[in-house]
């Protein structure tokens, strides 16, 4: 007993056994993190990968003005649309509506429908429309596609790009103070031009469009995102425009002074 307090070292000396297996463990972690020096030493070691990922992805990369902010699907006050058109005519020279696609205010779509023209299509245009045969065979026919555009916009502010011809595409007009065309707001010329929205929406919303097929929805929201963005100035300028013809029509045109005539002498 005495040996055992003069020497306590003796006491709690480990198995032999045990002894040689933390040696192993111990050996074996070891090597372990010295297999992976990358993790510790390489600044490119997959938590560094992953962080500056991270902040690749949340950086200063602006949100796409294109996807909707709301689900809200209803008609609004203000409608946006887009056309699409394919050849007719004996060398397809001719534009006849293959596609009409409408926009709320938040870029919902609330109608988009394939058209079948009264004509035999003789250019599907493709390369631009996005339009394939297999699209009209089931398509709406255009008298059933007209009507239910025209009682869509009806009453409504419409927002566009080059809306004439989306109106000659429909054989539909529409309330000129109720049309918000993009391609003739005076602020979106150049030199007293009208430019393309591809360009429009490059250099104002910040992003790219009609990269090789139209895609109408894409369209629709983009002019829509234009408008919405001037939207305060562009409808003051209406209104003031307004009021400046209504004080016009108010002015009544001076009256011409008669001047007396003597009378001739006999």
């Amino acid at each position: 007993m005495a040996d055992q307090l003069k020497n306590p070292k003796k006491q709690f000396q480990l198995n032999p056994n045990w002894a040689q297996l933390r040696e192993q463990l111990s050996s074996n972690g070891f090597q372990k993190q010295r297999s992976n020096p990358s993790e510790t030493e390489n600044p490119n070691s997959i938590l560094g990968k992953r962080k500056s990922r991270s902040s690749d992805d949340s950086g200063d990369a602006p949100p796409n003005p294109l996807i909707p902010t709301s689900s809200d699907s209803s008609v609004t006050d203000v409608i946006g649309m887009d056309c699409e058109m394919v050849g007719v005519g004996s060398v397809g020279n001719r534009s006849a509506l293959g596609r009409v696609t409408l926009v709320n205010q938040w870029g919902n779509v609330i109608y988009d429908e394939y058209v079948r023209p009264v004509e035999r299509v003789v250019d599907f245009r493709t390369k631009i429309s996005g339009i394939r045969p297999q699209h009209l065979k089931k398509a709406k026919d255009f008298r059933i596609v007209q009507k239910e555009v025209a009682e869509l916009i009806k009453g409504r502010i419409l927002v566009g790009h080059a809306l004439r011809n989306d109106f000659k595409a429909l054989l539909l007009g529409h309330q000129k103070q109720d049309i918000r065309d993009t391609s003739e707001y005076k602020h979106f010329l150049r030199e007293g031009r009208s430019r393309a929205l591809r360009n429009l929406a490059t250099e104002v919303l910040g992003v790219e469009i009609q990269n090789g097929e139209h895609c109408p929805i894409e369209d629709a929201r983009a002019a829509m995102m234009l408008y919405l963005k001037h939207r305060k100035e562009w409808e003051k300028s209406i209104k003031d425009f307004a009021r400046q013809k209504d004080k016009q029509k108010k002015r009544k045109p001076k009256k011409k002074k008669r001047s007396l005539r003597r009378p001739a002498s006999e």
